[in-house]
């Protein structure tokens, strides 16, 4: 975020002039400042003591909060477009509140909106703005806040706090005791005859908002990477929100709602919320709840948390109870299979007035890829549909970038079209990831890179997955280079007989550079070569649910290094060829499993060239499936020597061609990197 900038030098030495206080700690207690001081400090541009009358800032004038401002039953204070507020570093004892029958008008616009910051803007800096009113709330009448101990609470749900618009407010959140800490806009039993539209809550380090009690409703809310819950209530408010883009870029926080105690069913319409950093989104206690519709969740592990198992029903999306399924050993955390997916809020259109230096626009990666299109490593990236790389076009990824998949199944995945090329640099300590938050087979496609290499399917030949064109005549084809990749989750279901691979390989040429590649928790195979003469070497293949090697349509290159683990049952295999025999090269490969399963599968007359093989754990080492001929395939520069298993008609143990020395990957440290 942009710091505030104002010149305090002057300020500075008259707020030592007017304080009456010493650092002593053998003072008395500090002075309340009198009305008259507080006025004149008012003049002065410091902001501190209690208002009893009506006063209005002048926006020519940086304020200083030097400590609590509170606003009284009877007063107004009124805050002109464009006002700022610099809030000293003061934690607990530097806020703004606005008591019971006190009023506040921020009457901002969009190119003077009021600011309230501290100089860094950090979380936890002060305390934050808070409003008391006299509307209903399930804590009753006369109800002591958890902040400031003021009162609140009453009978008049249509009571009015004032107006506040186009307020942004940073660096809030000051920690009160273990339990309690200041947010940065808390709503006390505020009413609905008060008007608040266009207010941003920047680092905070509790809420953004929340609401206790009452029927105060808001509109267009922006809150950015506040530490605790985005959007927070509880006593049975049952306002409305209405458009609130709500962003986390940084580890740690709570939740986007956090809804709490009687269900006062308040409504939320037009809601995202982008994180790059996994984390909660929807959170349920006790018996709460709430009427969602148009919502967009992107980049989050968890949808929807029921935390103390209260009913799904409290929780209505679009206008049916919540559709989502347990996560899997969870008991009250969910994923949402449908309601989740509205079209986003475009921030940079509705919230511009906003000063900060996040842009998730920028963040998103989607649609087409015709020119030359480089990302920044220090970007955290968001994939959230499909990302097509064009006749023409090229996707340069530098070392250390980091892309979480959406969860989106087959929508969500990254092509190389024929022609276009793309350039993943990353290195051995500072690895490229692209995996989805949970990194569970099947949550997005994977890479595909199709290239104009041969392949027995022929030229222009059309994909399993989206429908892409391959194949052609140019042997030494050059879709780009990939180095140090690492793929999670991949492998989504397109159809009974299709699923997408981790790594798709249509008719790739040989000029192109695949090496240091992990393929980690596909649900389909890890790497899949259609046909093409490209190489690859040093691949780590982790737990991929079919087959962590698989080739068809001829393919005739080399796979240099690989180790293939297996440590969840029910996978296909660690090698499956089939069609025609391209005879491709496989030098230093590793397989191990403690699960059983199939090593290599060959179907129909495919084969190929091996060495240097090391199998252990495999209850099936060969399978010529289709009863292909043995010769096919050469280990060791010789046919395999194998035995039938009992029983079988195409499934051997190799005597011979499988005990070479076990890979040594100590080096690949780069393959256990993460989001």
């Amino acid at each position: 975020m942009k710091k505030l900038t104002v010149k305090l030098f002057g300020l500075v030495a008259l707020v030592a002039a007017i304080n009456l206080t010493s650092c002593s700690s053998d003072d008395p207690a500090p002075i309340v400042p009198t009305q008259e001081e507080v006025l004149t400090n008012l003049e002065a541009g410091i902001m501190r003591g209690t208002l009893k009358e009506s006063y209005t800032l002048n926006a020519s004038v940086v304020y200083n909060l030097t400590g609590q401002f509170i606003i009284d039953a009877g007063a107004t204070l009124n805050i002109p477009a464009g006002t700022k507020i610099l809030a000293d570093n003061g934690g607990t004892d530097v806020y703004i509140a606005v008591l019971r029958d006190g009023t506040i008008n921020i009457n901002g616009n969009a190119s003077s909106p009021v600011i309230m910051s501290s100089a860094d803007g950090n979380p936890g800096d002060w305390g934050g703005l808070t409003l008391c009113g006299n509307a209903t709330t399930t804590a009753g009448v006369d109800a002591e806040a958890e902040v400031g101990g003021f009162q609140y609470g009453g009978t008049n749900d249509s009571d009015s706090s004032g107006v506040i618009r186009y307020l942004q407010i940073v660096g809030t959140g000051a920690q009160i005791n273990s339990e309690s800490q200041y947010n940065g806009v808390s709503f006390y039993a505020v009413g609905s005859g008060t008007l608040v539209d266009h207010v941003a809550v920047i680092n905070g380090d509790d809420d953004g908002v929340e609401f206790f009690g009452g029927t105060v409703s808001v509109s267009n809310l922006y809150l950015e990477n506040n530490s605790d819950d985005s959007i927070d209530w509880t006593e049975g408010w049952n306002g409305t929100v209405t458009n609130a883009f709500i962003s986390h870029t940084i580890a740690g926080f709570s939740t986007v709602f956090e809804g709490d105690k009687d269900n006062g069913n308040p409504k939320f319409n037009n809601i995202t919320a982008i994180s790059t950093v996994g984390g909660t989104a929807l959170q349920f206690k006790k018996q709460s709840g709430g009427t969602i519709t148009n919502l967009h969740l992107t980049g989050y592990a968890i949808d929807l948390d029921m935390k103390d198992g209260g009913d799904l029903a409290n929780v209505q999306i679009e206008g049916a109870n919540a559709d989502a399924a347990l996560l899997s050993g969870e008991t009250s955390k969910y994923a949402i299979n449908t309601g989740k997916d509205a079209s986003p809020i475009d921030a940079n259109s509705a919230f511009s007035w906003v000063n900060t230096t996040i842009n998730l626009e920028n963040n998103i990666l989607s649609g087409q890829v015709t020119g030359t299109m480089t990302l920044d490593a220090s970007t955290p990236y968001l994939l959230t549909s499909s990302l097509i790389v064009q006749d023409g076009g090229k996707l340069v990824i530098p070392a250390g970038t980091k892309i979480t998949a959406k969860d989106g199944g087959t929508d969500v995945y990254i092509a190389v079209l024929k022609g276009g090329e793309i350039d993943i640099q990353g290195e051995a300590d500072n690895p490229v990831v692209i995996a989805s938050i949970n990194a569970k087979g099947g949550d997005w496609g994977g890479l595909t890179i199709c290239g104009k290499a041969s392949t027995t399917a022929g030229i222009d030949a059309t994909a399993e997955v989206g429908g892409f064109i391959y194949g052609g005549t140019t042997d030494n084809d050059n879709s780009g280079s990939i180095k140090y990749l690492v793929l999670k989750g991949t492998g989504a279901q397109i159809n009974s007989e299709s699923q997408y691979n981790g790594l798709s390989l249509y008719a790739v040429g040989s000029q192109t550079i695949i090496e240091n590649i992990a393929v980690i928790n596909g649900s389909d195979d890890g790497v899949e070569f259609f046909g093409g003469t490209v190489s690859a070497s040093n691949l780590y293949l982790e737990n991929n649910d079919d087959d962590s090697i698989d080739w068809t349509e001829g393919w005739s290159g080399t796979v240099n290094n690989a180790y293939i683990s297996h440590t969840v049952a029910g996978f296909s295999t660690v090698f499956e060829g089939d069609k025609d025999n391209g005879n491709p090269k496989f030098n230093n490969i590793t397989a191990i499993s403690s699960v059983g399963g199939t090593a290599l599968q060959f179907k129909k007359q495919s084969g190929g060239t091996i060495t240097n093989l090391h199998l252990t754990g495999y209850a099936v080492d060969l399978d010529m499936k289709d009863g292909g001929d043995l010769a096919n395939v050469q280990i060791e520069g010789a046919n395999p020597d194998a035995t039938l298993l009992s029983g079988e008609t195409t499934k051997y143990t190799l005597n011979s061609g499988k005990d070479a020395s076990a890979l040594d990957i100590s080096g690949w440290a780069w393959k256990n990197a993460s989001l």
